[in-house]
């Protein structure tokens, strides 16, 4: 092999090594989008004879698909709104005033971003039958935002860093309180950054199988992330359409919120322009 060879080796390589690993991920995600519309699908990838929304239609229409949808993004809506409120509150000492173990805390903080939820689902879930709140939606939507209330104060605390203070400042001299100051001035500049953590968080409750799994026991409280589970264990043959319907339907609000965040990440940390003009 010459070196001409050799150079063409190795610049084909690395895109044939990405396009195989592209088709592997793209397989599944083909299967899920042709079974939603094929009548007799199956575990196996194969062009439907004919096509239908039925499975769709059925999915939409059962009360039960509905209720956990529904759930879901009561769970997911709630943990977005309160994880902002408080980590909003939460990161304003940290960012505006100086504290002597501010650098500690903030360290604290950061590890307990990388802390693995499975890692504190024993403790919690005796917790949460010593204080009734097991089987309770309201207490998973708790547990939903004390274990992301870390990475939004962290988040959130960063943004506010680069609200100029000189706004706030003003807003004092003409008599607003130090909440007035948040909510009208430093909130609406910081409306990105509050959007890019509402998106994440909500897209990391909405996919999280396994709290709710833990935390719930009535079928009537599951949310969508536990009705793909029901598919597989609790109706004897699966029925792969519907499944495929669903787990499509599934993952449209992340699908959505990806290309939101997309768009908000780009402009949350340019909030330096709130001087301009």
């Amino acid at each position: 092999m010459n070196a001409n060879q050799r150079k063409m080796v190795y610049r084909v390589l690395p895109y044939a090594i990405l396009t195989l690993i592209g088709v592997c991920f793209l397989l599944p995600l083909l299967w899920v989008l042709v079974s939603s519309i094929d009548p007799n699908a199956m575990q196996s990838l194969k062009m439907p004879a004919r096509f239908t929304g039925a499975n769709y239609a059925d999915v939409i229409a059962s009360r039960e698909n509905q209720r956990a949808f529904l759930i879901g993004l009561v769970m997911s809506l709630g943990q977005a709104v309160l994880l902002v409120i408080l980590g909003l509150l939460a990161a304003y000492p940290l960012s505006r005033y100086q504290m002597k173990y501010k650098k500690p805390f903030m360290l604290t903080i950061l590890f307990m971003t990388s802390l693995p939820i499975t890692a504190v689902m024993v403790p919690v879930y005796q917790l949460f039958l010593s204080i009734k709140l097991y089987d309770n939606t309201f207490g998973v939507i708790l547990f939903y935002v004390a274990s992301a209330l870390p990475y939004g104060i962290w988040m959130l605390k960063n943004f506010m860093d680069s609200v100029p203070s000189d706004l706030e400042e003003a807003a004092w001299v003409d008599g607003a309180s130090v909440f007035g100051g948040l909510r009208k001035i430093i909130a609406p500049l910081m409306v990105p950054g509050i959007c890019t953590v509402a998106i994440f968080t909500f897209s990391g409750s909405w996919g999280n199988f396994f709290v709710p799994y833990i935390l719930l026991n009535t079928p009537e409280k599951f949310p969508a992330s536990l009705k793909l589970y029901q598919f597989f264990g609790l109706y004897g043959m699966v029925d792969y359409g519907k499944l495929a319907a669903f787990s499509v339907l599934y993952a449209m609000p992340s699908v959505i919120l990806y290309i939101l965040s997309q768009r908000f990440m780009s402009k949350g940390f340019g909030l330096q322009g709130g001087t301009k003009g």
